[in-house]
């Protein structure tokens, strides 16, 4: 019986939702933002704060082993050890941040945007209107 074990899972077999949680991890970490369902990001946003916390935490020969034993890229580990344990050296956890885009077209899932908290922001926050040069009015 399942009595008190909650864990986010995939629905597939146990390597592939092995596969895809490592690809979909690599992917955040190197592009800092990811759109995917609603599922996949619960399962994913935990396991990248554990991630930057380890190698916060630990000396960097054994963080990186550590990394490269989740990531499919030798670039998101450089990233993670160079760029993210800068970014988040005062914060200890929430690195992720989930907001709804709607449901994907072919089957109606629910899709949400997974990004970091304090990273690059993709979608401009206001878009000015350039003002219109005014010229005095003509005499007749």
């Amino acid at each position: 019986m399942r009595h008190q074990r909650i864990r986010n899972r995939l629905n597939q077999k146990p390597a592939h939702a092995r596969m895809l949680t490592r690809n979909l991890i690599t992917s955040m970490l190197l592009y800092e933002t990811l759109r995917t369902t609603k599922k996949r990001a619960m399962v994913i946003a935990p396991e990248i704060d554990r991630l930057i916390t380890y190698a916060k935490s630990h000396e960097p020969h054994v963080a990186i082993r550590y990394l490269n034993a989740v990531v499919t890229d030798k670039n998101a580990c450089r990233k993670v050890m160079e760029v993210f344990i800068k970014r988040y050296s005062k914060r200890n956890s929430g690195l992720t941040r989930v907001t709804p885009a709607g449901a994907r077209i072919g089957d109606g899932a629910s899709l949400v945007d997974l990004a970091f908290v304090d990273g690059v922001n993709t979608v401009p926050e206001t878009t000015e209107v350039p003002s219109k040069k005014t010229s005095p009015a003509k005499k007749k």
